[in-house]
């Protein structure tokens, strides 16, 4: 058996299929694979940010590029984010020495990047604008035998369970790495009314933090205050190192025990160093952060805190995420506008 897809693997020879050039797409599967009959793909926010920004917000060019990626890898890899994102579907076909909890017919999320998965497009993508994140498609897609999956829960709309598990490594490991730390945490999220900086927050005030939620317009601060996840709001510009320490300390009287990165554009390391305090931990879970930048950074401010990758996987993940989303009706509705406007 090939349990890591390494057959998949065209060029170059050797690597795992996320670091491959191109992968073989091709539907047919092998024992331990499963194909899965693709319904919609969300494309992770930094790499769909860097293509409408490349574009000018042209859809038809953004369409046709993720088109041409696809073509040219056989999977959904943005060169230059190094991202994906992940799709929905139903499971066309399971082969008989698979381990994957699934069987013909359910319909499921793909809880592994699309950089790391073979995907064919059949459809031209006929039905996306190039506008969204949202990516309505079909198409094909191959999972190995330690891919992550999960199948739709019955009480959410397609749409939203993809936009919910899209993200739930980050409120997964935010409550872990919260929970770690003794007494009430100060937890500081940038980014705070996105998908993963909504239900991070969320994950961090009910594992016994005081959170302060860093956005960065006053439009979206008004939005997050609305939804009463955070218990300060503060308005700065992620990219500003000063100024955001200086929002974080102002938001919680001093700087955060946990800064919890959740913006989908570069720059953003330094200011989340810069207002964790000694001791504490800092998380990225965009796709747009430099780590050569984050470590070096930490390096030159003496900064004595811990960085982790977030790396989209902690067990039980999607289901802590779709319980957040269910128990805590304000985050729903913001999901639920999210996907609206997509």
């Amino acid at each position: 058996m090939d349990e890591v897809g390494l057959r998949r693997v065209l060029e170059p020879a050797g690597v795992l299929p996320q670091a491959a050039w191109r992968l073989d797409a091709r539907p047919e599967i092998a024992a331990d694979e499963v194909r899965i009959r693709v319904e919609r793909l969300n494309l992770d926010a930094a790499s769909f940010r860097q293509l409408a920004d490349k574009h000018g917000g042209d859809g038809d060019a953004v369409r046709a590029e993720v088109l041409g990626i696809v073509a040219a890898r056989g999977k959904m890899h943005n060169p230059v984010t190094g991202s994906g994102g992940m799709l929905i579907g139903v499971v066309d076909a399971v082969g008989p020495a698979s381990p994957l909890p699934v069987k013909a017919g359910d319909r499921v999320a793909t809880l592994v990047s699309l950089t790391l998965t073979p995907l064919r497009i059949t459809d031209g993508l006929a039905g996306w604008d190039g506008r969204s994140e949202q990516v309505p498609a079909e198409g094909t897609a191959v999972l190995f035998a330690r891919s992550v999956v999960a199948v739709l829960p019955d009480d959410l709309p397609p749409e939203l369970a993809l936009a919910v598990f899209d993200v739930c490594g980050a409120p997964a490991l935010t409550d872990r790495v919260v929970r770690e730390y003794e007494g009430t945490p100060a937890v500081a999220v940038l980014g705070g009314a996105g998908k993963s900086g909504s239900l991070s927050l969320t994950a961090a005030r009910l594992a016994g933090a005081r959170t302060a939620g860093i956005v960065p317009t006053e439009a979206e601060a008004a939005t997050l205050r609305a939804a009463g996840l955070a218990d300060v709001v503060a308005v700065a510009d992620a990219r500003d190192p000063v100024a955001v320490s200086a929002a974080v300390s102002g938001a919680l009287g001093g700087p955060a025990t946990v800064t919890v990165v959740c913006v989908d554009v570069p720059g953003c390391e330094h200011g989340a160093i810069l207002a964790t305090a000694s001791g504490g931990t800092v998380v990225f879970f965009s796709m747009a952060t430099s780590f050569p930048a984050a470590a070096l950074g930490a390096e030159g401010l003496a900064a004595d805190v811990t960085m982790l990758i977030g790396n989209g996987y902690v067990p039980g993940h999607a289901e802590f995420a779709v319980d957040l989303l269910r128990r805590v009706p304000a985050v729903r509705a913001l999901f639920e506008a999210r996907v609206a406007r997509d």
